[in-house]
């Protein structure tokens, strides 16, 4: 499945929902959805992108997920299944982003910190520190777990899995989610 740049550029700020169920023990916050996830209706589905082949890699899943054309009701439920949900500072779609202004971010942290609040994970994985620091103002938070709990769930800051992320590799970053999900009892 494929998109002309036309065809993206019509799911520009779309919302697409949660994938979060009661068991979430691990939850990843990208940062927002981009034009293909929001295409799709389906988180980090941009062909190339890394998420599902780490989470694989690390075992956070049993199974390859590619969500490229959208996420199979099966696919949804492994995710579940296995305790890991996704949600996003912010809710609306860009191409890049940088998009994004500081505003949208913190607002964007004000709903996950509800979200976790509600759904009591026992990890949270933000997957993009830049965005992390702007969300909420800590300017020299550092990759890995943090100090500080997030809502009464650990807080980790791991890497972005887009290939915008170019230092990154699919093993560097199946070791730094792995680290998440250990603490998380997922792995």
């Amino acid at each position: 499945m494929g998109f002309t740049r036309a065809e993206l550029e019509s799911f520009r700020d779309t919302e697409i929902d949660d994938l979060i169920g009661a068991n979430c023990r691990l939850l990843f916050v990208g940062i927002n959805p981009g034009l293909w996830t929001a295409a799709t209706g389906a988180h980090f589905a941009r062909p190339g992108n890394r998420f599902y082949p780490a989470l694989l890699r690390a075992g956070i899943i049993e199974r390859p997920v590619d969500p490229s054309a959208g996420m199979s009701a099966a696919d949804r439920q492994h995710l579940i299944d296995r305790g890991v949900g996704i949600t996003n500072l912010a809710v609306r779609a860009t191409a890049r982003a940088d998009e994004l202004t500081p505003e949208e971010l913190a607002v964007g942290g004000v709903r996950v910190r509800k979200i976790v609040s509600v759904t009591t994970p026992v990890v949270v994985a933000f997957a993009g520190i830049t965005a992390y620091r702007t969300a909420f103002g800590v300017k020299k938070a550092k990759a890995g777990r943090q100090d500080d709990d997030f809502e009464g769930a650990a807080l980790w800051i791991v890497p972005n899995p887009s290939g915008l992320n170019a230092h990154e590799t699919v093993d560097s970053l199946a070791v730094k989610y792995r680290a998440a999900a250990g603490e998380a009892g997922v792995v």
